[in-house]
């Protein structure tokens, strides 16, 4: 984990002495070594926050970066077939996110960047503003799954949409913009688990109403993949990663299942990625 300091951005009409510890976990103890966060280029920081998407940071350290050299600008992944990016996709899952961005890359290509980012398909609200508070610096608050956990641990309570950005705003100053946003983030990853949360070592332990799970926390759980038809799906995209391969030796309902997605085409007795 790195110790090095980071410049921080305050600000200080909101800062206060129960706050300040959070601006100084962050600084030494922040993920500052993810490869993502070493630039403010907004293609960068989109392809890691749609590989994020329900993938492990693990998963995505070993794939952001042999994609971005790959496709370093939108202009460069706009240029080729969608199947080059399903290719360089690998086995991160959820294809369709890559299916996206290439449809993002190809407005941004021709178009730039929209003034609302909402616009680019597979862009949603948290998207949006995350990508506008770590490429811009912008001071909007963004709420992933990390966040808002710790948020509403801290309040002891479920949040709406709008009561979860006030408490951004309030429980993460002094910081702001991107800051604000990443430290939230990584004490949600790093202390405040959905299981078994290190509460003795979170900066906010003095102002957390629960200092724990709340008795009233609904946590998720994602289906099996293990012989799921995601995964059915998957060994077909494997598959045509590899090459075209004959259609009667793939799972059917799963090749027509990718092929209406856009994933995969047939051709007579033969399917390939687009």
């Amino acid at each position: 984990m790195s110790t090095r300091t980071t410049t921080i951005g305050v600000d200080r009409t909101r800062a206060t002495a129960r706050s300040g510890e959070l601006a100084e976990w962050y600084a030494e103890h922040g993920r500052h070594d993810l490869p993502w966060r070493e630039t403010r280029d907004r293609w960068a920081v989109l392809v890691s926050e749609v590989m994020l998407q329900q993938t492990q940071v693990a998963r995505v350290l070993v794939a952001w970066p042999a994609f971005m050299r790959s496709f370093p600008t939108p202009e460069a992944a706009a240029a080729v077939p969608v199947g080059d990016l399903l290719r360089a996709w690998g086995r991160l899952g959820y294809p369709r996110r890559a299916k996206r961005l290439w449809e993002a890359a190809a407005i941004i290509a021709v178009r730039g960047w929209p003034d609302d980012l909402r616009e680019l398909p597979g862009v949603g609200r948290y998207t949006a503003g995350a990508l506008a508070a770590q490429a811009d610096d912008l001071d909007v608050a963004a709420l992933d799954v990390n966040v808002r956990r710790v948020l509403e641990r801290v309040e002891g309570r479920s949040l709406t949409e709008g009561a979860a950005h006030e408490a951004m705003v309030d429980i993460g100053a002094p910081l702001r913009g991107r800051d604000r946003l990443l430290a939230l983030m990584d004490v949600g990853a790093v202390l405040c688990r959905p299981r078994d949360p290190d509460c003795d070592a979170c900066p906010l332990h003095d102002r957390c109403s629960t200092r724990g799970v709340r008795t009233d926390e609904r946590r998720s759980r994602q289906p099996a993949f293990a012989g799921s038809f995601r995964q059915r799906r998957g060994v077909v995209m494997a598959e045509l990663r590899a090459g075209p391969a004959p259609v009667g030796g793939l799972d059917a309902e799963a090749l027509a299942s990718l092929v209406a997605d856009g994933l995969a085409i047939v051709a007579g007795p033969t399917a390939a990625l687009p």
